[in-house]
């Protein structure tokens, strides 16, 4: 009689259905995977995103900031990890550029785009040429020419090489005709204090990102990567207005493994899209300035795909880099 009990009770499952598949998603914390250290854009976004989420499945997002080689190494973990919707990434536009690089260098890629289903796009921001605001560029013209007459001199760092703010100032270099000297920390946050510490000369970062220093009086930003000016930054001229050919943005999204099934995925991209209109987040948002650029799984994919064909031709025109 109890076998019968048995049988009757798996007919009423769905076909093929392990009983482990019924239980709810999620019914544990989450991971959310920042490939970088603190006080960087994803990491700026990161946090309240994972917040919000949490709040919204009632279940915690743990943000585990996982730095190194400009993003690879947490971008790889979470290639890795198992596609059972635990564990998230908040990656930003270097995840297209570094498969590229890899190879660029002659190396096996740590992790392929193909190993990742796009969940949102979050922010986009355009990123900002800063320097120190006691050093001696005041503005983008000073900078060019000090570059042009001391060829290779004239340093900056960044997040890592082929990293999102390496890219960005090569992209304005190429543009400017001029050749600045780089120098890789492992995430945008390290590179911050570098500049404020009086180690490197120059930064790309995002306005979020550096926002704080330039209200404090500590950065200056010379110019920014956008079409047109910051609404944030509004005495800051575009790179487009002063006759560079230099536009980049530092776009924020949330990915999962690829094989996640697409039930969890359903859940984590209504998640995301009641995160981005809960007024909790819209206002850590805009306390770092960082605009809100939200597009779902689709209209995402097709973005990425978009912006992965454009730094890809970047990325090659650096070439191989140097190492170590």
């Amino acid at each position: 009689m109890k076998r019968r009990s048995l049988l009757a009770g798996a007919a009423m499952l769905p076909f093929g259905v392990p009983l482990a598949a019924q239980e709810a998603y999620p019914s544990r914390p989450l991971t959310m995977i920042v490939p970088f250290p603190p006080g960087g854009v994803a990491d700026i976004t990161g946090r309240p995103t994972a917040h919000v989420m949490g709040k919204l499945l009632k279940q915690s997002v743990v943000v585990q900031n996982r730095g190194g080689a400009g993003g690879s190494v947490g971008t790889a973990q979470a290639a890795r990890s198992a596609p059972d919707g635990y564990t998230i990434l908040m990656a930003l536009s270097s995840i297209s550029v570094l498969p590229v690089a890899d190879r660029l260098q002659g190396r096996p890629p740590a992790y392929e785009l193909e190993q990742f289903a796009p969940i949102a796009l979050i922010s986009a921001d355009p990123t900002v040429l800063v320097v120190r605001e006691d050093g001696p560029y005041r503005t983008l013209k000073d900078l060019v020419e000090a570059a042009k007459a001391r060829p290779g001199t004239i340093n900056y760092g960044s997040s890592g090489v082929y990293g999102t703010l390496h890219v960005a100032m090569e992209i304005f270099a190429d543009a400017a005709g001029i050749k600045l000297f780089h120098i890789p920390y492992q995430g945008g946050g390290p590179a911050v204090a570098a500049l404020l510490g009086g180690q490197i000369d120059a930064l790309a970062s995002g306005p979020s990102a550096a926002m704080g220093q330039i209200r404090a009086g500590k950065m200056r930003a010379l110019a920014v990567w956008g079409d047109t000016r910051l609404a944030s930054l509004p005495d800051v001229p575009s790179m487009k207005e002063l006759g560079y050919d230099a536009t980049f943005y530092i776009w924020s999204g949330l990915f999962a493994p690829a094989a996640t099934a697409p039930p969890i995925l359903a859940t984590l991209r209504d998640t995301v899209r009641r995160t981005v209109e809960d007024a909790e987040f819209k206002e850590a948002m805009a306390k770092v300035q960082t605009p809100i650029a939200y597009l779902d799984a689709p209209e995402f994919k097709t973005f990425l795909d978009r912006d992965a064909a454009r730094l890809k031709i970047a990325v090659e025109r650096i070439g191989k880099v140097p190492e170590n």
